[in-house]
């Protein structure tokens, strides 16, 4: 019997990587991303689990697994130290420092 690829894998993975790149988005989109992965990884080990002989792919969905904890807890880390920024300077004081750094720095 020919072995099946398991259903999504290489989305888990392309997710898992997503919600790395995307961390810097204030910290919603990747973490949107990496909860999507996770849950999709859960389902396809669960599935994998049941008949392992079955399937291949399953090193995708492990990489992607832990690519989306990574990106989970960069997301989760950024997103903190924004709430931290708009509490503690607000809105003008955020802007006020972009402008400072655009200067400083020639943009």
């Amino acid at each position: 019997m020919e072995k099946q690829k398991l259903p999504n894998s290489t989305l888990i993975l392309v997710f898992g990587i997503i919600s790395i790149v995307t961390c810097c988005c204030y910290g919603i989109i990747g973490l949107i991303f990496g909860i999507i992965a996770v849950v999709l990884a859960k389902k396809a080990t669960a599935l994998y689990m049941e008949n392992p002989e079955n399937y291949e792919g399953f090193n995708n969905v492990k990489t992607g697994k832990i690519l989306a904890i990574i990106g989970i807890v960069l997301n989760v880390l950024y997103l903190g130290y924004t709430i931290f920024l708009f509490s503690t300077l607000g809105l003008e004081g955020i802007q006020e420092m972009q402008e400072q750094l655009l200067e400083q720095y020639g943009g």
